[in-house]
């Protein structure tokens, strides 16, 4: 409980850190934590050309990288990188404020057998912070007329015997369904082979295996929701679901190094990273590895924090399906925790909110937090099992101190 207030106390605060930034004197400093961050690229297209050379974003820029608050995060992060994440990190972490990266640094192999280095286009394994590109395709298709969150999972899959389960309870976990990953290996015997989506539907069809509880009554975070949502996806539109993500999300935003990767359909990109467990040892797929929707999205910290700035700026989504995406559905318990449509929350007394995801599968981990009401943004991927990924309370409250500290000549 202790633990919790202090989060509260920290993220509270933080709200105050865009006026007092912009307060800021600048000075001559500029910090870039990595020689391999951010590039530019002639390719890149229109929608990241038009934000890079807006000149009050190049003036909020300056603003943050030279303030004092910045160096003292700075040291802050570095000292979590250092030592909280430590030597046995492998992996790239992000950080940023109002979209402007403060740090940004690399450490380890995407591949310890060639020693090939992770650097900025390295791509890894989102596990289940995939979930939020799936579930923001759904409200994508919803603002084009295309599906309605209520419909009921039978409109799609008519030999799918859950009566009631509608498409938002797959999108909050509040669906009742069995997770796939306990009850289809009774039905698969060969892990070697590859399952699919189809694979998935079809035995649910067929063995009907039962339901935990009666739909949109407690919350359950269960992964065949998402793979439902990523095949409803592909039956609406008639497309792959990495190549639908690619069309409206990846290569607008100029995403270049992000995307599905089913190893049931395609081959190992160059740049992307192999699993291993926290001992080095690669991890081999197994039968689920070919499901996509609840996982299988990979990418880099520069390309998630595109991806997370597309969420403020009206481009893409109403703010309907925003404030759709970031409603608590599940209050039988109270407490500051809970889900919205593929994103998890921390929802304070204040109204203020912070929007995250988690990933784990096999040896990859991921951290993708929004503090969405002064857009900070942290991002921790590694492709090494390294349960400190998760434990990201330290940077909240350096990002805090940092900001409210006493500067040498007692300004603040």
């Amino acid at each position: 409980m202790a633990k919790i207030l202090q989060i509260r106390e920290i993220c509270i605060s933080m709200k105050k850190a865009t006026i007092l930034l912009a307060a800021l004197l600048p000075a001559c400093f500029l910090y870039q934590s990595c020689q391999n961050s951010v590039g530019k690229d002639n390719n890149e297209n229109s929608y990241v050309k038009e934000k890079e050379s807006n000149a009050s974003f190049v003036l909020l820029s300056k603003t943050i990288l030279s303030s004092p608050a910045t160096r003292r995060m700075v040291m802050g992060l570095d000292d979590f990188y250092t030592h909280d994440l430590g030597r046995n990190f492998n992996g790239a972490m992000l950080v940023a404020r109002k979209g402007v990266i403060i740090f940004e640094k690399y450490q380890g192999y995407s591949d310890f057998a060639t020693k090939s280095p992770i650097d900025k286009n390295t791509t890894f394994q989102l596990a289940s912070t995939s979930k939020p590109f799936t579930a923001m395709a759904i409200l994508y298709l919803q603002q084009e007329g295309k599906l309605n969150i209520h419909d009921p999972l039978q409109k799609y899959f008519t030999k799918l015997d859950y009566p009631g389960v509608t498409i938002q309870d797959l999108l909050d976990h509040r669906s009742g369904l069995p997770n796939y990953l306990y009850f289809c290996g009774k039905y698969w015997k060969d892990n070697s082979e590859l399952m699919t989506n189809k694979d998935v539907i079809n035995i649910m069809e067929k063995y009907h295996p039962k339901a935990a509880f009666k739909p949109n009554t407690h919350y359950n975070y269960c992964n065949t929701n998402y793979a439902l949502l990523g095949s409803i996806i592909e039956k609406v539109t008639d497309m792959r679901l990495g190549k639908y993500l690619e069309k409206v999300f990846f290569k607008p935003l100029g995403m270049k190094h992000t995307y599905i990767f089913n190893p049931n359909i395609g081959a190992i990109k160059p740049d992307q990273a192999i699993t291993y467990d926290y001992r080095t040892r690669p991890i081999a797929n197994v039968c689920f590895d070919g499901v996509v929707g609840d996982k299988n999205v990979y990418s880099t910290v520069d390309d998630l924090l595109k991806w997370d700035q597309a969420l403020y700026d009206g481009e893409l989504f109403t703010k309907t399906s925003l404030q759709e995406a970031y409603t608590p559905y599940s209050n039988e318990h109270p407490g500051i925790k809970n889900y919205g449509l593929g994103w998890h929350l921390l929802c304070y007394p204040d109204g203020e909110k912070v929007v995250y995801h988690n990933g784990w599968w096999h040896g990859n981990t991921s951290s993708f937090y929004r503090f969405i009401d002064d857009t900070t943004t942290l991002i921790i991927l590694s492709n090494r099992f390294n349960k400190m990924v998760y434990h990201v309370q330290p940077v909240w409250k350096v990002l805090h101190e940092a900001t409210f500290a006493t500067d040498d000549n007692g300004e603040e």
